[in-house]
């Protein structure tokens, strides 16, 4: 890992980027090495999750702590039209075109990298 992490910091400084050492983080994925990763002698910070592109990863590959984070902004988001749904002058139609497309999309966002269980499925 060091060699990559070197590798990597030498391709960046080839083309004019730099590594700010004090945003990056290591997430080691389903290992055992608990060796700490230095870059120019300088520790970087282990963490054992963390948030990319708005979806949780975490050091087992797991997809439960995005899951219940989806689940929550999406119950956060159906809240937001409350008005939409106790409305008498929409029809169900609409409100169903509105579920989908402002509920059903932050509930699902990411939902191709979770895994694929009866668990999943269910909660969802």
């Amino acid at each position: 890992m060091r060699m990559k992490i070197t590798s990597v910091a030498a391709a960046s400084a080839s083309v004019g980027l730099s590594i700010h050492k004090g945003n990056s983080k290591i997430l080691k994925y389903n290992t055992e090495n608990t060796n700490p990763i230095t870059l120019d002698r300088e520790t970087l910070e282990d963490v054992e999750f963390f948030t990319y592109l708005g979806s949780i990863i975490d050091e087992q590959g797991g997809s439960d702590a995005d899951l219940k984070a989806r689940i929550g902004k999406a119950g956060a988001a159906s809240l937001q039209l409350k008005n939409i749904w106790n409305s008498k002058q929409l029809s169900t139609n609409i409100k169903v075109t509105m579920f989908n497309a402002n509920v059903k999309t932050v509930l699902l966002y990411g939902a191709e990298t979770w895994r694929n269980t009866t668990t999943t499925i269910k909660k969802l």
